[in-house]
């Protein structure tokens, strides 16, 4: 479909972004602060599947999208959590409940090392779901002439949805690669794509990457 008022819309390689959401040490690492409180059998029967799956597919596929963005001249941007204070008394209320506190400038708000953003892209420190909430995300990506929303990252059904869901009512086209996405089991990624398809276009990370060459060659 091409139609002005459709999802199914290519990418603008010339108005485009691509954002990670929260690829970060804090909780994609195995030794990230998120689970320091868990014994190695804790973490495999609770994250087990989440660990494999980021490492031997998702984290693989950003990365191949973090090269072909860069190759297609579209802009890379990052969202972190991040306090904007070490006792995080600056946090939403929602992870105060919950217990996140990545303290401003520690090793856990650092992007991982696979995705390390280049020394002039753009990360968003955050403390609440979606990023459009506790930065001025908005603002940027506005002041970048940003018309196509590429959003990738963790969690599928948490703060990668929130974002989706924000982007769209805020006018921006969004194009999700699922596969460059994942959440704690495959029925809840599953689920939450199944939930926001009427936010996004959903597409491959292959596919995608193949739109960017043939759209900026």
């Amino acid at each position: 479909m091409s139609h002005p008022l459709s999802r199914e819309i290519e990418i603008d390689p010339a108005h485009a972004a691509v954002l990670y959401v929260d690829v970060q040490n804090y909780n994609c690492r195995r030794d990230g602060g998120e689970y320091s409180h868990l014994s190695p059998q804790e973490k495999e029967q609770r994250y087990g599947y989440f660990f494999r799956a980021f490492e031997e597919q998702a984290l693989p596929n950003m990365v191949r999208l973090q090269a072909a963005a860069r190759r297609a001249g579209i802009e890379v941007t990052y969202t972190v959590i991040e306090s904007l204070t070490a006792d995080g008394r600056d946090r939403s209320l929602d992870y105060k409940i919950t217990g996140f506190n990545v303290p401003r400038g520690s090793s856990d708000a650092r992007v991982v090392k696979e995705l390390e953003p280049a020394a002039d892209e753009i990360i968003f420190p955050k403390t609440s779901s979606s990023v459009f909430i506790s930065t001025n995300i908005d603002y940027v990506l506005r002041n970048l002439g940003t018309r196509s929303l590429i959003i990738a990252g963790c969690l599928t059904d948490q703060c990668v949805d929130s974002a989706v869901r924000d982007a769209c009512d805020l006018g921006y086209l969004v194009t999700v690669p699922t596969d460059a996405c994942v959440t704690l089991s495959v029925e809840r990624h599953d689920w939450s794509l199944r939930n926001n398809r009427g936010y996004c276009r959903q597409i491959t990370t292959r596919e995608l990457i193949e739109e960017m060459a043939r759209l900026t060659t």
